[in-house]
């Protein structure tokens, strides 16, 4: 038989809110000023940043970090997850991190955390020698300067030895150490002025950041000797070296001097060295070279003395391409065909490289061509593109109309020549280009292949068609700004309508008449489906009303409509087809028959779209609220109940809602009430075992049908923080003299001492609350202020070996040159007849940070735990607790705070009608 019970109904506000928490291999974090927290960790460590909301709906949470988006920063996680952890930080990772909680209530909130990535690079040691006349030439001084550079952070600290001995300025009048100015990293020198004998020596350059993150020092030791010098090289070829392809090239860098022996090493700009080079000391061996392997190969020699000794080397690998010719009638005469009697230019060009290598020889129906009156050759043409070799004929006479030959080669090479011939006659005319009749508009669907055809239909000869957008900075489908085509057809595939526009179609000016090109326009029609608003949509209404379905028509391609049509589950529904207007509209009183998912398809010509409604009178989903303080009761016999709480999302939408179901068993009804939006609505479920954890499926009734079941895991949990007003359940003991506070950074006095008590929190937050004694006036020494837990009923609790045994946990924090006692009593017995037993002590100054504490006690009765605070000295004398777990079983040491309280890890299901 199903039971009735009545549901708490309050209002509550429920923005969004944040704070970051932190883990991982954190070293430190702080507060800097008011505004700033700080996480410092160790580079190539885990960071671990949690992201701890509140609000109602639940907030959505995203990380972001300073100078733009954080997602391709991050690694193994979503930047959209509570918890941002980094694997392995480096140091270009470090900033401020921002956590934004937004779920649509208020303001989002947004919190940040600066995290600052600790390194210590190895140092680097360099020596450098200058040598100066000293009064008039009478003797020569011989300065060494011992450089040490690193990269670390925070500053690093240098220490000086020669051999074992730390180097002292203030001790050796022949030492200077003083940092430079204008160097990139942290720079130390040490000067040895006017060598000494003894200065001849090991010298160790050690950094350190004082174990910061422990983070060990790192150092580097250099030998000086008079025969210290820095390294010279020589290479065994010419600074330019030019190659055929397929050629093996041997590269040698001779160290010619320096002390210590130089290391070579060999790279390449741009990019890295090939993958078949070959790096034998200081020979670079490249095997069959090509293309690809040409650039400038850098040899570098350094032994830390001076300045690396550098040579460079271009390779160049001889290639030759895309020969093409241009006939240019007498351009004096503006002519465009050839005539007798007038000049004529042929011009032969050829891509190589090098370019300035390339030989041009011209023949004339076989035979070699060399410069006459009417005959002139140039190597290099001033009025064509750069590397243009051309032949004027002047004053053609019809002994010049011939087949002319242009070879072009590299001499001595095994490249191969190329030639083009062209043949000069009368019948050369300009050509004519069109567009074939209906090509004007080519017309595709979405996803086809078009193809845009510009003819040369007249003309000798016919040169190569040159296709590119028609609108300004577009550039042609594969990316590039002009393509060509031999025989003028474009081909697109897979056209989307973003290549929809015009083409233009150009005569080249090579490989035909050098005159003004011509030219045609080509319009690409890419047609598409119409586009639809909205594509889903979930229409929720009351029974007996009219529901109106409209699908908004956006932007088809062609616009004519062909065809709408409505469905109802697939099936067309029998009406006069509507007219084919831009928002066709559906409307129908909705029945309990007739809540079914309704779809509307709009076509033309190039396809079909659609709209589709999910059309139901059933309410909307509960809405969880996850911020219940407290929401645990202990209850006898090692059970506990949990305050469950939800709102309603529109509850206006539907029917009345008259309760929810709780699972399947249990129905809460609302007493009369209606949820309203907004509206907190709680239920506290009974009976459930410590330490089990629950799934709880809820969803709301109508008179009509039954909404969708929303579910949430429910878990036991004995941790206080202290974040809610009424602190779980602790009482203050009136027989003390004052009383413990509740309090966060943002509520302190701005008065207050800043020498005792702490800053935050035990987790690092500002808004995280506790609970402290204030030992300022008109507090005396000796007054006492006690802290009562809940009462615990064991009564029913048995074990064949005694009594249940329960762990004790806290966190406390003493800090204060003033510090009293804190005593920790477990209380048994009556009001009347109460026995406190101490079981845990602490006085005086602990430290600034928060500290854990935990001890095991096994009550024989009901219980309590008693804080008790005793004022010290003077004022500087505040005592803090927070985070406290009072669980069934014994502490276990090795378990840290994180696990404190998560003793079941079993989830149970009970079946309950609300």
């Amino acid at each position: 038989m199903d039971s009735c019970l009545c549901l708490d109904v309050c209002s509550i506000p429920a923005p969004a809110n944040a704070q970051i928490v932190h883990s991982g291999a954190a070293c430190n974090v702080k507060d800097e000023s008011i505004n700033e927290r700080i996480y410092t960790i160790k580079e190539g460590d885990t960071m671990v940043l949690q992201c701890i909301v509140k609000g109602h709906p639940r907030p959505q949470v995203r990380w972001t970090k300073t100078a733009g988006s954080a997602s391709d920063k991050f690694q193994e996680t979503s930047i959209y997850n509570e918890t941002l952890r980094i694997e392995g930080i480096q140091r270009v990772q470090g900033g401020r991190y921002y956590c934004k909680a937004d779920n649509g209530v208020g303001v989002a909130a947004i919190k940040s955390i600066r995290v600052d990535v600790q390194y210590l690079d190895t140092p680097v040691l360099t020596v450098h020698q200058t040598i100066s006349d000293v009064r008039g030439s009478y003797y020569q001084e011989k300065t060494v300067f011992l450089r040490c550079t690193v990269n670390s952070n925070p500053p690093a600290r240098f220490i000086w030895k020669r051999g074992n001995t730390l180097i002292e300025q203030s001790k050796d009048n022949g030492v200077d150490i003083y940092e430079p100015l204008y160097t990139q990293g942290e720079t130390k020198v040490l000067k040895l002025k006017n060598l000494r004998p003894k200065d001849f020596a090991d010298y160790t350059c050690q950094v350190s950041v004082r174990n910061v993150c422990n983070i060990e020092d790192k150092s580097v030791t250099f030998r000086l000797t008079n025969a210290t010098t820095p390294p010279i090289i020589k290479l065994s070829v010419d600074d330019t070296v030019v190659v055929d392809p397929g050629q093996d090239v041997v590269l040698t860098c001779e160290v010619t001097a320096g002390f210590p022996r130089p290391t070579v090493t060999w790279s390449r700009y741009p990019g890295p060295l090939p993958l078949s080079a070959q790096v034998r000391g200081p020979t670079l061996i490249l095997r069959a070279v090509t293309q690809a392997d040409a650039g400038f190969y850098n040899c570098t020699a350094f032994n830390n003395v001076g300045n690396p000794a550098r040579k460079n080397v271009n390779l160049v690998v001889r290639t030759m391409t895309n020969l093409t010719f241009q006939i240019t009638p007498d351009s004096n005469k503006d002519s465009e065909t050839i005539q007798i009697g007038r000049d004529l230019k042929l011009s032969c060009h050829v891509d190589a490289t090098p370019q300035d290598k390339v030989n041009y020889t011209w023949y004339k129906n076989g035979v070699p061509i060399f410069n006459s009156d009417n005959l002139i050759l140039l190597r290099s043409d001033p009025e064509m593109e750069p590397g243009t070799s051309s032949l004027d004929i002047v004053d053609i006479k019809f002994s010049d109309l011939a087949t002319y030959s242009c070879m072009v080669n590299f001499p001595g090479s095994r490249v191969p020549e190329l030639r083009v011939d062209v043949n000069i006659s009368q019948s050369i005319t300009p050509p004519v280009l069109s567009v074939p009749p209906g090509g004007q508009i080519v017309s595709i669907s979405e996803g086809g292949n078009a193809e845009l055809v510009c003819l040369v239909t007249e003309g000798k000869p016919r040169p190569p068609i040159l296709w590119s957008r028609t609108e300004k900075d577009l550039v042609m489908p594969s990316g590039i700004p002009v393509v060509e085509t031999p025989d003028g057809r474009l081909r697109l595939r897979n056209v989307s309508r973003d290549m929809m526009g015009g083409y233009r179609c150009q005569t080249a000016p090579y490989n035909g008449l050098n005159i003004k090109r011509r030219e045609a326009q080509v319009q690409l029609n890419v047609q598409y489906p119409p586009i639809l608003d909205p594509v889903f949509q979930d229409v929720r209404s009351r029974t007996s009303q009219t529901v109106t379905l409209k699908c908004t028509v956006q932007r088809p391609n062609p616009t004519r409509l062909t065809e709408i049509r409505w469905l109802r589950n697939g099936n067309f529904i029998r009406m006069s087809l509507p007219g084919l207007k831009e928002s066709p509209e559906l409307k129908f009183k909705l029945e309990p028959n007739n809540s079914d998912t309704y779809e509307c398809r709009v076509s033309n010509s190039a396809g079909t779209s659609s709209c589709t409604f999910n059309v139901s009178a059933k309410p909307y989903n509960a809405e969880f609220y996850f911020d219940t303080p407290n929401p645990v009761r202990i209850l006898k016999g090692n059970n506990y109940s949990y305050n469950l709480q939800w709102t309603q999302k529109d509850p206006q939408a539907t029917e009345r809602i008259v309760g929810y179901w709780l699972n399947v068993r249990k129905q809460v009804d609302l007493g009369g009430r209606e949820p309203e939006k907004g509206v907190l609505m709680s239920y506290t479920i009974p009976d459930l075992r410590i330490p089990l954890s629950y799934e709880v499926r809820l969803a709301p009734i109508t008179a009509y049908s039954t909404g969708d079941y929303v579910s949430r895991i429910i878990q036991y949990s004995e941790l206080c923080g202290f974040e809610d007003e009424r602190i779980c359940g602790f009482t203050q003991d009136r027989t003390d003299v004052f009383d413990w506070t509740r309090q966060n950074n943002l509520t302190q006095n701005p008065k207050r001492s800043t020498n005792t008590g702490p800053e935050t929190d035990r987790s690092g937050t500002k808004e995280g609350y506790y609970m402290y004694i204030e030992a300022s006036r008109p507090r005396a020494e000796g007054d006492k202020a006690r802290l009562l837990s809940p009462l615990f009923n064991v009564s029913s609790v048995k074990s064949p070996k005694g009594p249940v045994p329960y762990c004790v946990s806290f966190y406390y924090h003493m800090k204060g040159k003033h510090i009293g006692t804190l005593n920790v009593f477990l209380r048994m017995g009556s009001f009347a007849s109460a026995l406190d037993l101490l079981k845990w002590t602490k006085s005086g100054h602990q430290g600034p940070d928060w500290k854990r504490a935990d001890f095991d006690i096994s009550p024989s009765g009901p219980f309590q735990i008693v804080f008790e605070g005793i004022r010290g000295l003077n004022y500087e004398g505040d005592i803090a607790i927070d985070d406290v777990s009072i669980t069934i079983g014994k502490c276990k040491r090795e378990n840290n705070l994180d696990n404190a309280g998560k003793t079941g890890k079993s989830v149970k299901e009970r079946n309950y009608k609300i």
